[in-house]
């Protein structure tokens, strides 16, 4: 439960972040390297998080889960709807093998 909210609060703060940029710059465009990093600070932290509170305890169907919202987000999914894709996927995953 702790590493949902971890998630749910770390999003917050990245959307935060995100719009601090066109708040402060207005009407300027971000440089390109900029708008790169902040693209990925999410998708970083998420796995981050996850992989932290894996510790000894690998579960396979959370690692395909992290895998499909990874693979999402390449394909240049917003962060949002890979991340629930990858719930998904580990819940059916779940259900399928219980």
């Amino acid at each position: 439960m702790k590493l949902w909210l971890s998630i749910l609060a770390v999003s917050a703060a990245n959307w935060l972040m995100k719009a601090a940029g066109p708040l402060i710059f207005g009407k300027r465009d971000l440089p390109p390297a900029l708008v790169d990093i902040t693209r990925l600070t999410a998708p970083a932290l998420l796995a981050g998080l996850i992989v932290t509170d894996l510790g000894r305890d690998i579960d396979w169907t959370e690692l395909v889960g992290v895998a499909v919202a990874g693979g999402l987000n390449l394909l240049r999914l917003p962060i949002l709807p890979a991340v629930a894709a990858g719930v998904a996927t580990t819940a059916l995953i779940r259900l399928a093998s219980a």
